[in-house]
């Protein structure tokens, strides 16, 4: 076996299942699952019948990993739309990936080099599990960097020392960020290119919420739109990773992109060409229709605007909490332990929350999930209103 396997530690979700061993929920309350970011509103019919139509006349032939060049150039139109005023070159720059899940791990096997040493992947802490996995398993260290509650869980990029960064190969970012709702700002990137201009390391920007956010008039900047009003012609060590999972509600479809530097695209299809990551022509057919439309994405936002509206103040009363700046998550500050609160909530009101200590690593001292658990508002608005409904008496109660 490889023994990097053993470096890897219990999925948070295998740690939940853990952590409710032995217990029985509260009989006569129907469960409710908010620990898991997996979208829950309809798939869009047209998706669906674009994915009928693809599966009845694309499956007779194997798909090639460089992907079709109708969904390339329908990907890079999306992204030009979306992050003005960068331009994607649809034939180097861009990628279908099955998902960003899988994209995010193997892009580390592509750029970690384990022959050198000290090598440190940087990842954001708390943080998408994924990001530390990939980079055991490349044979390199994770370095985390904490999120800072009194900012707005902003990351806490200035107190990587020099020799971190010169050690570094990759960073991951995550913006909107998974789990506190962060978005990186036009500074922010500012400073991370800076950082991989002087050490030259490449950088994952983990951008798969991207398009679930409250202002419909400021969408999140994304680092590709960064790039581009920064003035970094072709994207230098920059790869940006989306989804239609949450974009589109459509997380089985396991649909995505990777884009960015012709040269990280041009080593990632290389790995992939072996790898055997090829999205079958259904699949690309379904995404061509979702990646050309905005109406259902526009309502889909429209769903969880609702839902921080009328949730987030409810709950903000018995656990601090607010509005994050993307995503779906609520953020919320628990009484006392957060492993043991979420354990009560399942008892006593069979409700489903992810603590955050499982999402974090101690560093500095400190592990910045540790007090906190993730809500993820995927289910329906009546569904949400009651978890939060049982959270806040399961709360009233340990007070």
């Amino acid at each position: 076996m490889n023994p990097l396997l053993q470096r890897l530690q219990p999925y948070p979700f295998e740690r939940l299942r853990a952590l409710h061993a032995g217990v029985a929920p509260a009989a006569g309350k129907t469960p409710i699952n908010l620990s898991i970011g997996e979208p829950r509103h309809p798939t869009p019919p047209f998706i669906i019948e674009a994915l009928a139509r693809g599966a009845a006349t694309g499956l007779a032939n194997y798909p090639t990993t460089r992907g079709a060049s109708r969904l390339r150039e329908t990907i890079a139109g999306w992204l030009v739309r979306r992050h003005p005023p960068a331009r994607i070159d649809a034939e180097t720059e861009v990628l279908p990936v099955l998902g960003s899940r899988e994209a995010l791990f193997a892009f580390a096997q592509v750029v970690a080099d384990p022959s050198r040493p000290g090598s440190v992947v940087v990842v954001p802490n708390p943080f998408y599990q994924i990001y530390e996995g990939a980079a055991l398993l490349a044979g390199v260290e994770a370095h985390c960097v904490n999120a800072d509650p009194a900012a707005r869980f902003r990351h806490r990029w200035d107190a990587v020392t020099d020799d971190v960064w010169r050690r570094t190969q990759l960073l991951y970012v995550c913006s909107p960020d998974n789990p506190t709702g962060n978005v990186l700002g036009l500074d922010d990137w500012r400073r991370l290119f800076e950082l991989s201009d002087r050490h030259g390391f490449a950088i994952a920007s983990d951008e798969c919420y991207s398009e679930i956010y409250v202002d419909e008039s400021g969408p999140p900047l994304g680092a590709l739109g960064a790039s581009a009003v920064l003035g970094r012609a072709g994207h230098p060590r920059l790869v940006v990773f989306g989804s239609l999972s949450k974009r589109s509600n459509a997380p089985g479809l396991r649909s995505g992109f990777v884009a960015g530097d012709a040269k990280l695209i041009d080593a990632f299809l290389r790995y992939r060409t072996y790898h055997g990551s090829a999205m079958s022509a259904a699949v690309a057919e379904a995404s061509i229709a979702a990646w050309s439309d905005e109406a259902h994405v526009v309502a889909n936002r429209a769903l969880y605007v609702a839902k921080f509206a009328q949730l987030a103040p409810r709950l903000a009363a018995a656990l601090p909490c607010s509005v994050p700046d993307a995503g779906f998550y609520l953020w919320a500050a628990t009484p006392g332990d957060d492993a043991k609160f979420a354990r009560r909530l399942y008892a006593d009101e069979n409700v489903l929350v992810l603590p955050g200590s499982f999402l974090g690593r101690e560093a500095a001292g400190v592990n910045p999930g540790i007090g906190r658990i993730r809500i993820a508002l995927v289910a329906s608005l009546a569904d949400c209103a009651e978890a939060v409904e049982r959270i806040v008496a399961c709360a009233a109660r340990v007070e």
